[in-house]
């Protein structure tokens, strides 16, 4: 297989001679060169196209948006944004993401060539997938020890009683921050609550889900530990942790907690998904959309077999046909359709 050819963009010298020795560790990732600018990438692509860019968002001359927008323009690249976890950082990344990047890589303010370093096999993991984004056909890359939702939550034994309201359950991975924009910007007010697992590094999802307020209807907002599920609501699960629907009498609400990697994430769809089936049963409705990898399909399926509706984005819309693929194989899916069509079903089938 030839190997992938990744250009680094970043305003940091450190940066770039750290990120382009982490990359070529693996044997797959070749980086064809590196600018401080978009100016100078540009110059330099225009002789040897790659087939990934990491791109930092903070540059002299020409910001990492800027650079973003006119790429995907002109020609659509794979972009990895490498972004800080300081305010500023994590605003202008979800910007980038809104733009058309695959995917975030952290880096911290300090102890960054350390952190990189140990963070070698999620920068390739992460270059891959963006690789393999184009063609809608990831398959992760990860050894690490793969745990199910029973880490978090024991295998339901049934769904408690229904109550009045219905909850909507949402987990989505590689290429869910457009994908959720273009669903809850769909919905109207009177929406019922809805929960998400995004797939995302910790202080990012914050920055997120102000992003999402502003421009929908219904209220978003990053989840806290009680937050009540309640219509016209959308709570987004923190990055690094776990979120978990909860029923006290007829309320829901929803628990935040640490724990480990479930189905190598955290946050994890899968445990949203069973804490909903065992909270909620009929009376939800679980959606799972583009995203590489499986997290989801096994609680999507404990969903459905406790009596939610359940959709799957269809293979054509989504960025990366991973977690929505391996539903549909558990047979844990009722629909598959298109993600503009996601918020109408939606509405639809919550009356």
């Amino acid at each position: 297989m030839p190997r992938i050819r990744v250009m680094i963009v970043d305003d940091s010298a450190v940066v770039r001679q750290v990120l382009t020795a982490a990359l070529e560790k693996d044997p797959g990732i070749e980086v064809i060169g590196t600018a401080s600018d978009p100016i100078f990438a540009l110059e330099k692509m225009q002789r040897d196209w790659p087939d990934v860019i990491t791109l930092d968002v903070e540059m002299p001359r020409m910001d990492g948006i800027t650079f973003l927008k006119k790429l995907m323009a002109e020609r659509p690249t794979p972009v990895v944004i490498c972004s800080t976890l300081t305010g500023k950082g994590t605003e202008t990344s979800m910007q980038a993401l809104a733009a058309g990047a695959v995917t975030i890589v952290t880096k911290p303010t300090s102890g960054l060539k350390q952190y990189l370093q140990d963070a070698s096999e999620d920068l390739a993991n992460a270059v891959k997938a963006a690789a393999k984004s184009n063609v809608r056909r990831l398959v992760p890359v990860n050894h690490a020890p793969k745990l199910s939702a029973d880490a978090i939550l024991p295998p339901p034994a049934h769904a408690m009683a229904q109550t009045t309201d219905m909850v909507v359950a949402v987990g989505t991975s590689t290429g869910g921050t457009q994908a959720l924009e273009a669903v809850l910007t769909r919905l109207p007010r009177v929406t019922p609550g809805i929960v998400i697992v995004q797939h995302m590094p910790e202080k990012f999802t914050e920055a997120f889900a102000n992003r999402l307020d502003g421009l929908c209807q219904i209220e978003v907002r990053e989840a806290k530990n009680g937050d009540r599920v309640m219509p016209g609501r959308a709570l987004i699960a923190p990055g690094g942790r776990h979120m978990l629907l909860r029923r006290s009498g007829a309320q829901y609400h929803v628990e935040i907690m640490d724990g480990p990697l479930v189905s190598r994430h955290r946050p994890s769809v899968d445990v949203l998904f069973r804490s909903v089936a065992q909270c909620a049963g009929k009376n939800a409705l679980g959606i799972i959309m583009t995203g590489m990898g499986d997290d989801g399909a096994h609680g999507l399926k404990e969903m459905h077999t406790a009596g939610a509706k359940t959709i799957a984005q269809d293979e054509e819309s989504c960025v990366v046909y991973g977690m929505p693929k391996e539903a549909v194989k558990l047979n844990a899916v009722d629909r598959i359709m298109p993600l503009d069509e996601i918020a109408g079903a939606m509405l639809a089938v919550l009356r």
